[in-house]
């Protein structure tokens, strides 16, 4: 199998470009989004760009006259930009015509999050996951990327996959890779399944929620443990397991999980399909929100539209209706946050509410015995 990609990091420039193209889409949301999931691949934002879709163009997405507008922005920037991010998922047609409008290389929304899920894999099971992830990608858009590979340079964001290990681009080495890729997921699949039945009489509790809410840290204060966490988009991807003591002589098994984010491309739900599964078969999900981010959008506060992001991709999956809302980072709210019941509030800094959530856990897997 060729190498899934490289691990090497390169500053680079770039604009992001915004597409409306539903009534639900808010500018500032996408825009605040995309350039945190830019800066998570270390590029250097120069300029943002939106447009509201009316008139679908097949060709470009774009209309004409915005695609000049970047075009001269890039042409009189004082610094060279190397990609440009659309915030929407193109084809492969769409991104050759939009790179040759503007002259630079073009990422699309789901090229970049394969990207940041390339580089923080760090087990086995994660880069197998994202190496399905990356083919999957990449096999539709074949023919237009035979045409243009390397037309801007081998490296950098979006070409961390196949194209920087000069894989053959041809769609049976790709379908060949990916039953291989199929397989071995499969048997990890099952190796779970072997866990979870060794795991009988102890429940189970899974930390869910958006990109960047903080599980990780959630899971290092109730276990005492040092799990890796940082401020950024999709910081770890490799499933956590910790044995969680909850008092009372009572015992369960915490895990963390893929954080979640908005449009989440198929290619990843289905290509982490078995570490979701851990969501899907907990006995209690913990689901852990920002609730600083409390900027209005479209009436709405922030971290709710968050939680609803989360709360429809756990129902679609049929993960259990049992769950503990865990509103972290309290620390940061500039204004008093009312719970109500099966809901906490934490912050992993002071350790506020730590018991309270011990608590809650035990009292929510262990009813019938307190």
């Amino acid at each position: 199998m060729k190498n899934m990609y490289s691990t090497q990091s390169q500053q680079e420039n770039a604009i992001v470009i915004v597409i409306c193209a539903k009534k639900t889409d808010n500018k500032d949301r996408k825009l605040n989004e995309i350039v945190r999931l830019a800066e998570s691949t270390d590029l250097n934002v120069l300029g943002s760009f939106s447009q509201n879709i009316k008139e679908f163009n097949k060709s470009t997405v774009l209309g004409s006259g915005k695609l000049e507008e970047i075009r001269q922005y890039i042409d009189s920037s004082e610094e060279k930009i190397d990609v440009a991010i659309v915030d929407y998922a193109l084809t492969g047609s769409q991104m050759k015509n939009i790179s040759t409008a503007l002259g630079v290389r073009v990422v699309d929304r789901v090229g970049l999050i394969i990207d940041i899920f390339a580089r923080g894999a760090k087990s086995r099971e994660a880069k197998l996951q994202v190496k399905y992830a990356q083919d999957r990608y990449l096999l539709p858009r074949l023919s237009e990327i035979q045409g243009t590979s390397g037309r801007y340079g081998s490296g950098g964001v979006g070409m961390r996959g196949p194209g920087e290990s000069k894989l053959e681009l041809n769609r049976r080495v790709l379908e060949n890779e990916m039953n291989a890729l199929k397989s071995q997921l499969a048997k990890i699949k099952s190796q779970r399944e072997v866990t979870r039945r060794a795991r009988e009489g102890m429940p189970l509790v899974a930390l869910v929620g958006y990109t960047n809410a903080g599980k990780s840290s959630i899971i290092n204060m109730l276990t005492k443990e040092k799990v890796y966490a940082d401020d950024k988009l999709f910081a770890t991807l490799d499933t956590t397991s910790r044995q969680l003591f909850l008092g009372l002589k009572k015992t369960a098994v915490i895990t963390d999980t893929v954080g979640f984010i908005s449009d989440l491309p198929h290619e990843l739900v289905d290509a982490f399909s078995a570490t979701l599964e851990e969501a899907k078969d907990a006995d209690l999900l913990l689901h852990v929100v920002d609730c600083s981010l409390g900027r209005m959008i479209d009436g709405q506060e922030e971290y709710k539209l968050d939680m609803k992001v989360t709360n429809d991709v756990l129902d679609s999956l049929g993960a259990t209706k049992n769950r503990i809302v865990v509103y972290n980072k309290a620390d940061k709210l500039e204004k008093p946050l009312l719970v109500k019941e099966n809901e906490v509030l934490v912050s992993t800094k002071t350790e506020l509410g730590k018991q309270d959530l011990i608590d809650m856990i035990r009292g929510n897997l262990f009813k019938e015995e307190e």
